[in-house]
Order: structure tokens, then C-alpha cells, then sequence
């Protein structure tokens, strides 16, 4: 009793803290800037959408300080291949600047090279201020509206009048805006919108070349003489000399700093995507409802049939599923491997589960950066007790005895299998010397993650399920097996299999494409709440289409149900890698052979992962109306 005091009082101080105080995470909370306070601008990784392969800024010869500072960055960070580095870029707060020359830089034949590959993959600069990425407002034609860019190009390609010849140019020009919401009180300021708008600048030296005194005639802050359109642009060639500069201006804005990442997000036309989603729900909810009831009524109807047989030869004219009830709970082939998969399963189910309840309520939003990852990482890791205990527990009722083994398969098949693949690709990545090789360090990190915690708690987790009494069956396992008839051509197992991956597939292949275009086009999402609503769908439809194909099994005298039971629901994690095969040649654009390899290896992880926890799904759906309906029955 005491103990419940003392809970409910915490409670209460805790209510009473939060109208005092704010919570803000690590990264995110709000900064107030004075007039002529400092702002530092950072470069972030370069990206490309044709390539998928990030690179760190100074990968480029750009103008660099005399010493390059590392932000430091979370584990999601790194895996994202983010590099976060200081740069020349010094701003004043609502002191604006023209013209200030960042440094120059003579171009030999290999840098030459560098900018030309970039600028033809369409690589993007991207820069920080105060937590907010650097955006391109680019004005819609058709409406009177903006959408935002992330990041600017480094350069571009082109033909001068006249000429056939196709040149590279940079953008050495960088002409930023600084939005910011004003405090009437205090007077201090509040970053509220970082955008630039890049030009490439052929610039002309007004006498020699000094670093502190040098004086331009393209642009001139004495002669108020700013950066136009029509200045000759400046040629990426060898032996080139280029001249970085840049403009900030500060404008005022009404946008407050709760609602400054709304832009970022709105770059879409949403309409469209509430509208897709809506649809598909109404549409699987409905299917699923006419599924539960078409049940329930076959159902109940076979039952009270069922329990209504009283002759001896009444029970002998008996067909369909209460005939294999002497087999039903029969263990299957490789039943090890399945207690691993479902114990694996339900580790997944419960990371998304958790993930998702966190992102829902902000703890997730795109302003903290890798702190999706980085939550599904570490919730991954801790759910591992939850695996341990759930495969323990059905490896028990399959009367097995060595729990430590299947605690260990638990524990490293699906992790082995993934960091196989992973290896791979980040060998191949390693070799292209891009940002996105995940480092030594953070691969011991995740190593230590993977045995150092999860390992461990998969072993407790198996010892507490293995500590519990076996699961009872509702009904005795006969011990010859029965034979099973010949099956009609649709009982097929590969085909009913591949049949009923089809419905959970079209619960989430609209959601999923907004989350591959997120992914690989390096677009920002955020709408978790309709995701989670997703999620639930795809949970309803799994277990209805595996209970419906199962029980139709069962009435054809076919008991053996676990696996097809998992792979039914399984089977829609192959229609998700066809997808996402046909979005690599529909919407994207990568011709490079590392970067499909780099593509397909992820997306084969995802549909692995997809398999599993939609397997997992159903195989608990169906294990639990096995036992619903014959425990439901009398049986002699």
C-alpha cells in the first residue's frame, strides 16, 4: 500500500514539474541569438539520388578551416553516413554581409575531375545552421506557392550561346537568407529558416590576390554591386582558379520556432498522400470485415454442427477439421527453426511497436537527426528478452529440452544473416571511399550491442519462458500420423502460400511508397500517425487471411499448418522486394553498379525483416484459432 502511495505522489510532483518546466530533447531545444551574436554555419554530407552514396564536404577541395572539427553525432547519425564538420561560413545575427570571400582555389587535373563527377551524379551540398538544414525555395509555376529543396547542387552542366560544347560550372556563389522570429521583449531572436539561393560566379579581381584586402569587380560591398544572373559563370576546368563568396541577409518572420521545421515537411503535395492512405484503409478495413464475418458465421455454424453428433455412427460420417484433430498439434519439421523465427518475429513486432509509440509523440520528429535509428537499434537490442522467452516457450511445448541452443540460434541467425549482407555492402561502399562505410568504431559499437546486451537478454528471456510450465494442447496428438488426401490444385501449399501474401502487401504498398521515396530520395517523413495506423491494418490483415487460409486447410483434411501458417503471411515481405524492384526502374535513376548493389542489399534486408515480423503475425494468429476451435468442440 505504501508502495501505491508513493507511485500516485510521484505522479502528482510529476504534473506539477511539467506546468513548470519545459522537456526538450538533446539537439532540439530552442536557442536565443542577440544582434551581432556569432552563428556558425556546418556542412554536412554531399548526396545524390542518382548514386545513393553520401561523401563528406571536404571529400571536394573545397575552401577548408585550418582545422576541420568533427561534430559529434549518435549512432543513427553515422549509419545515415552523416559527417557534420565546421566550416567558413560565419554569420552575425541580423547583421547582414555582401560579398565576403570564403578562400580560392586553384583546380589541378584531379580536382577537376572530382567536381566534374559530382556535378554530373547531381550531388547536393547540404549545410546546418542552428539545427535547421540549408534549403532551395523554388517557386511553382502552376500555383502560387514555394517548395523546398534540401540542399544546392555543386554545379551544374550547360552550353554557352552559340556553342555545342557541353561545360561544367560550379556554384561558388552563395547568396543565404536567414529567417527569424523576434522576441519583442528581449529583443534577442530565434532562427526560424535557413534557405540560399546559389549562383556560379566567374570572378574578376579588382588588383592582386590578398587574402584580407582582395576586392572583387563582380561583386563589391562598398559599391553595393551584388551577384546577378547574367555574370559570366565560372568553368570547372584544370588550371581554373575559383573564388568562394557569399551573401546573408536576415529577414524577419511570423513563423514562431515550434512550427519552423513545417516547411521541410509540407514539400509534398499531402493531399494526395492522406488521400491515397484513407482510401487503401477504408478499402482493407472493409475487406477484412466481410473476412470476420464470413468466419465467424462458417465457424459457428461447424461447431454447433459438431457438438450436436451423439451416435457412434454419427461421429464416423464426421469431416473436414475436427477429422485431424489426433494430428493437428503434431510438431512440424524443423520445429527448431520455427521457435527461432517466431521468437525473432516477436522481437521485431515489439521494436516497431515501441518505435513507433515513440515517434508518435515527438520524441522522433526529422529535427532530431539518426534518432529514428538509433531508437530502432536500441529497441531492437532489449527486446531480445521477448525473443528469448517466446521461442523457449513453443520450442518447450514442441517437449524439447535444450534451451540454450535455440536461445543461441535466437540470439545470432537473423543477426549473422543481416551483418553477412551488411559487410558486403559496406565493403562495396568502403571502396567508393564514401561517408556512408559505417567506421571501425561504430562497428565495434553495434558488435557490442549485438553480444555484449542482446545476447544476454535473449538468454534470460529463454530461461524465464523455459521456467514455465509447458503449454497443454486442448486435444491428444495420436501416435501414427494420419494421412493426408490428395489436395485440389488451389490447396496447393506454394500457391495458397503466395495467395495470401497478396492482401497484407496491399495494406502498406501505398504507405510504402511515400517511405521509399523518403528513403532514397532523400526526403524527410514525418506523418507516424497515420503509419501506426498502417501498422494496425497490416496486423489485422495478416492474422484474417492466415485464420481464413488455415481453416480451409484444416477442412481439407491437410494438418500440417504451422510453417504454412508462418509463411502465408510471410509471403508478402516478396511481394514488398518486387515493389521495390519496380520502383528502382520507375523512379529512380542510379546507373552505377555499386549503388543498385547498394540499393538491392538494403531493400533484400528490409523484405527480410518484413518476412519475418508479418510471418511471426500470422503463425500467433493461427496457433491461437487452432486451439480456440478445438478446444470449442467435444471430442471423444
Amino acid at each position: 500500500m505504501a508502495f501505491l502511495r508513493s507511485i500516485v505522489f510521484s505522479a502528482v510532483l510529476l504534473c506539477l514539474v511539467h506546468s513548470a518546466f519545459c522537456f526538450y530533447l538533446p539537439g532540439v531545444a530552442p536557442q536565443d541569438f542577440v544582434k551581432g551574436e556569432v552563428l556558425e554555419v556546418k556542412v554536412n554530407k554531399l548526396t545524390s539520388i542518382k548514386t545513393q552514396l553520401p561523401y563528406s564536404y571536404y571529400s571536394l577541395p573545397y575552401t577548408a578551416p585550418k582545422k576541420i572539427q568533427d561534430s559529434a553525432e549518435n549512432l543513427g547519425e553515422v549509419l545515415r553516413g552523416d559527417r557534420i564538420e565546421n566550416s567558413l561560413y560565419v554569420f552575425k545575427m541580423r547583421e547582414p554581409q555582401m560579398c565576403n570571400i570564403v578562400g580560392k582555389v586553384k583546380l589541378d587535373a584531379k580536382n577537376a575531375k572530382e567536381f566534374k563527377e559530382k556535378i554530373n551524379d547531381e550531388y547536393r551540398v547540404n549545410m546546418i545552421l542552428d539545427n535547421l538544414p540549408l534549403v532551395v525555395p523554388i517557386k511553382r509555376n502552376d500555383q502560387d506557392s514555394t517548395v523546398y529543396q534540401l540542399g544546392f547542387h555543386v554545379g551544374l552542366k550547360g552550353q554557352y550561346s552559340g556553342s555545342k560544347e557541353e561545360k561544367y560550372f560550379i556554384h561558388n556563389h552563395l547568396a543565404f537568407t536567414v529567417k527569424y522570429h523576434k522576441d519583442v521583449q528581449t529583443e534577442s531572436a530565434r532562427i526560424v529558416g535557413f534557405e540560399v539561393n546559389p549562383f556560379s560566379v566567374k570572378h574578376e579581381l579588382d588588383g592582386k590576390w590578398d587574402e584580407q584586402k582582395t576586392r572583387l569587380t563582380t561583386c563589391d560591398p562598398h559599391t553595393k554591386h551584388t551577384v546577378m544572373n547574367n555574370n559570366s559563370p565560372q568553368e570547372v576546368e584544370e588550371n581554373k582558379e575559383i573564388i568562394f563568396t557569399y551573401d546573408v541577409d536576415f529577414q524577419e518572420s511570423d513563423v514562431k520556432w515550434a512550427s519552423r521545421w513545417d516547411a521541410y515537411l509540407l514539400m509534398n503535395d499531402d493531399q494526395i498522400h492522406w488521400f491515397s492512405i484513407v482510401n487503401s484503409l477504408m478499402i482493407v478495413l472493409f475487406l477484412s470485415g466481410m473476412v470476420a464475418m464470413i468466419m465467424l458465421r462458417t465457424l459457428y455454424r461447424d461447431i454447433a454442427k459438431y457438438n450436436e453428433l451423439e451416435t457412434q455412427e454419427e461421429a464416423q460420417e464426421e469431416t473436414g477439421w475436427k477429422l485431424v484433430h489426433g494430428d493437428v498439434f503434431r510438431p512440424p519439421i524443423n520445429s527448431d527453426l520455427l521457435c527461432v523465427y517466431v521468437g525473432t518475429g516477436v522481437q521485431f513486432f515489439g521494436m516497431i511497436l515501441v518505435t513507433m509509440i515513440f515517434a508518435i509523440l515527438g520524441f522522433l520528429s526529422p529535427s532530431n537527426r539518426g534518432g529514428l535509428m538509433t531508437a530502432m537499434l536500441l529497441v531492437w537490442v532489449f527486446m531480445g528478452i521477448f525473443a528469448g522467452y517466446s521461442s523457449t516457450r513453443l520450442y518447450k511445448m514442441f517437449k524439447g529440452s535444450e534451451w540454450k541452443k535455440i536461445a543461441l540460434r535466437t540470439a545470432t541467425l537473423f543477426p549473422a544473416i543481416v551483418s553477412v549482407i551488411f559487410f558486403i555492402l559496406n565493403a562495396l561502399i568502403w571502396g567508393q571511399k564514401s561517408s556512408g562505410a559505417v567506421p571501425f568504431g561504430t562497428m565495434f559499437a553495434l558488435i557490442f550491442l549485438w553480444f555484449g546486451i542482446s545476447v544476454p537478454l535473449v538468454f534470460v528471456g529463454s530461461y524465464i519462458g523455459f521456467r514455465k510450465p509447458a503449454i497443454e494442447n486442448p486435444v491428444k496428438t495420436n501416435k501414427i500420423p494420419r494421412q493426408i488426401p490428395e489436395q485440389a490444385w488451389y490447396m496447393n501449399p506454394a500457391f495458397s502460400v503466395l495467395i495470401g501474401g497478396i492482401l497484407p502487401f496491399g495494406a502498406v504498398f501505398i504507405e510504402l511508397f511515400f517511405i521509399l521515396t523518403s528513403i532514397w530520395l532523400n526526403q524527410f517523413y514525418y506523418i507516424f500517425g497515420f503509419l501506426f495506423l498502417v501498422f494496425i491494418i497490416l496486423v489485422v490483415t495478416c492474422a484474417e487471411i492466415t485464420i481464413v487460409l488455415c481453416y480451409f486447410q484444416l477442412c481439407s483434411e491437410d494438418y500440417l499448418w504451422w510453417w504454412r501458417s508462418y509463411l502465408t503471411s510471410g509471403s508478402s515481405a516478396l511481394y514488398l522486394f518486387l515493389y521495390a524492384t519496380f520502383y528502382f526502374f520507375t523512379k529512380l535513376e542510379i546507373t552505377k553498379l555499386v549503388s543498385a548493389i547498394f540499393y538491392f542489399g538494403y531493400m533484400l534486408i528490409a523484405s527480410y525483416a518484413f518476412f519475418v515480423v508479418t510471418g511471426t503475425i500470422g503463425f500467433y494468429a493461427c496457433f491461437w484459432f487452432t486451439r480456440l476451435i478445438y478446444s470449442s468442440v467435444k471430442i471423444d
